[in-house]
Formats: structure tokens, sequence, C-alpha cells
């Protein structure tokens, strides 16, 4: 029988052949990049993923391997690769080769964000931020003392500035496209409309994912129609070499449903772990406790209370819209506390059933592109 710090060193060996080979089939992704932009094809390819998956659980069977393991790990080198494409086909676009980029409030974590990605397509990116920037990009502690010559101005600056900096660039009357990268919308109305009312070519864009994201597949891009064609068509450009689900709308119309989106989600993981915080159980004693639901959704509410709280303060207060769906969740909280507390089976059956059917309604929506 081999001792145990033999057993452990074969393992060592084989975790560091299997990295070698993580890294080898990473190489091989960036040439299939290479040749699908020559060939004009899709990053991503759904019928390729699906054999590979199943191809997967078969073989993991052979080997005795468990096949949902299998799945996983192909899943999470899928997306690996996916992503090293993404990449590579976003710099070889170039979009923004020999063109200046101003990203206002770029060292915050989505100004961050937006200048790796512009400088990602070639854009010669300045940041304009009191906090400084990060190493690698030219910076500017004030932008109101730059020319605003640029061939493209975002704003990404909190709510409560942002509106202020976008007056103040209708006066200037910047050449280049400019849009904000704003959660809400109504917040920047007046800046917005005045960038209109000047002539500049103005958009509104919303990414809908963190800053810690790195592959936009799956990803949502919400663009705000104000008018100026020319400015919706460069800011959704600089997304066409990605795989995100471009999205184009009204101002209005976006924070009605961001109010749903953002607004529902964070009140309800807020009023969870503010429940979980002053029920009087300790967390130690919690912590024992599991279940598929209850881990569930304590994950979802651990990223929340991570977040930064006053951004979630300004999308809860900001919003013109923001009342309507906090209004709902208080009512559907006390209809569920009536039909607990007076042992109404019907009513809680059929709220039950209520949202079973909105949610497959949904879903197929999403399954048809719908």
């Amino acid at each position: 029988m081999k001792s145990l710090e033999e057993l452990r060193a074969r393992l060592d060996v084989l975790d560091r052949e299997l990295l070698r080979l993580v890294a080898e089939r990473q190489s091989i992704s960036t040439d299939i990049a290479v040749v699908k932009r020559a060939t004009g094809q899709s990053t991503r390819d759904f019928r390729r993923e699906r054999e590979v998956l199943l191809k997967a659980r078969h073989d993991a069977e052979a080997f005795g391997v468990p096949p949902a393991l299998a799945e996983s790990m192909l899943q999470q080198l899928i997306r690996s690769s996916l992503t090293t494409q993404e990449q590579a086909r976003v710099a070889a676009q170039g979009r923004g080769s020999g063109r200046r980029a101003l990203v206002i409030g770029g060292a915050g974590k989505m100004g961050r964000w937006t200048a790796d990605f512009l400088a990602s397509q070639g854009f010669a990116v300045t940041i304009a931020d009191p906090g400084g920037a990060p190493p690698g990009f030219e910076c500017v502690p004030d932008w109101t003392q730059t020319d605003v010559a640029y061939d493209l101005i975002v704003v990404a600056t909190p709510l409560k500035i942002a509106n202020e900096v976008l007056t103040a660039l209708a006066a200037r009357r910047p050449t280049g496209v400019v849009f904000d990268i704003g959660s809400l919308k109504t917040p920047l109305r007046t800046g917005l409309d005045a960038l209109r009312a000047a002539g500049c070519k103005v958009t509104s864009v919303h990414p809908m994912f963190g800053p810690d994201t790195e592959l936009l597949s799956g990803r949502h891009v919400i663009f705000i129609d104000l008018g100026s064609q020319p400015a919706l068509e460069e800011a959704r450009g600089l997304f066409d070499s990605t795989m995100a689900n471009q999205v184009v709308m009204g101002l209005d119309e976006h924070d009605r449903l961001i109010a749903f989106v953002l607004g529902l989600s964070h009140a309800l993981n807020i009023a969870f772990f503010t429940a979980l915080a002053e029920s009087g159980e300790a967390a130690p004693r919690l912590a024992r406790m599991s279940s598929t639901t209850f881990d569930a959704q304590l994950d979802v509410a651990t990223r929340v209370a991570g977040e930064n709280p006053d951004l979630y303060f300004e999308i809860q207060s900001l919003n013109a819209y923001g009342e309507e769906p906090l209004l709902a969740l208080r009512n559907a909280v006390e209809r569920i506390y009536r039909a607990v507390h007076e042992r109404d089976a019907a009513t809680f059956v059929a709220m039950m059933r209520q949202g079973d059917d909105y949610l497959r309604v949904r879903q197929a929506a999403r399954e048809q592109g719908g």
C-alpha cells in the first residue's frame, strides 16, 4: 500500500498536468478565434457546445466519472474559451484605432471596465477623475480643463453627478458621441435633453452587468434612443464584436422596467437579509442549517449586501417609477401573511400557481428570443 504522502504527490503531478492541458486548450481556442474571424463565423456555436457536453458525459461514464462533474468542468472550460475568443474578436475589430475617448469618472468600477473595454478596441483613452487613473491610462483630474475634442465621451460618474456633467457638456457642444452608463435614465433627463437641444450626438447606455464581467455572452446592454441615429449606431457598434444581447428602448420605458429588474430584486434581497439580521437568531446557529432554497437565496443576498449601499439607494430613490414595485412587494408579503395567519390555503396556492404560470411564460419568451 502506498503512503499518504506518495498518493498526494501523485495528485500534485496530475493537477499540474490538468492545468497544462487547460493552457493548451486555451491556446487552441485563440487559434479558433482567428479562424472564425477569417471565415466570418460567429463566436458562439450552441450546437457545437451541446455536442461537446454530450460527449463529455458519455466519456465520463466510460471512465467511471460522474457525468454531472464532467459537464460542469466542460461548461467552465467552454466559458473560458468563449471569453478568450470574444476578447480577441473585440481587439481585432480595432474600432477605436486612431481615435480618442474620454471616460469621465473612469476611476470607478464600471468606469474602469469601460476604459478597459475601449482600450481593448484601440481607443486612446483618457480618464478624467479626481481620484486618479489606473496604471496605463492618461489622467486629468478635472474634465472641464480639457478641450472635449474627443471622438467619444463616456460619463461614468455617480447618478447625482452625471446629470450635472451632461448639462455642462451640452454647454461645450462636443463634436464626438456622448453617452452615459447610468443604471437609471430619468434622473439624467435634463442633461440628456440639453445635449440633444445643443445638436450633440448623444445617446444613453446601460450595461446590465457588473465590473467583474469578462464574457458578455448572455448579458444585455440597453441603448436609449434619444433621436440621434449616429450616436446610437456608434454606441451599438462598440458591442457588435461581443456576444452581448443589444436592446434599444426609450428613456421612460427603461426606468419602468428597471424598477422591477433592479429595484424589486434589490429590495427583496435587502428585506431578506434584514429579516435574518433582526430575527434574533444568531448567525452561527443559522450557519449550521441548510436547504436548497435557503442556500441559493443566501448566496444572492450575500452578493447584494456586499455592494455599494449608496448606489443601491440611488437606484431605489431616484427612479421616477421606483415606488410601484416596492408597493407590489409590500402587498405580496401582506397577502402571504394574511393567507398564513388566516389558514387560507386557497389564496396561498393561487399565488404560487399564478407565479408558476407567469414564470413559465417568461421562460418561454426567453427561449424564443422574445
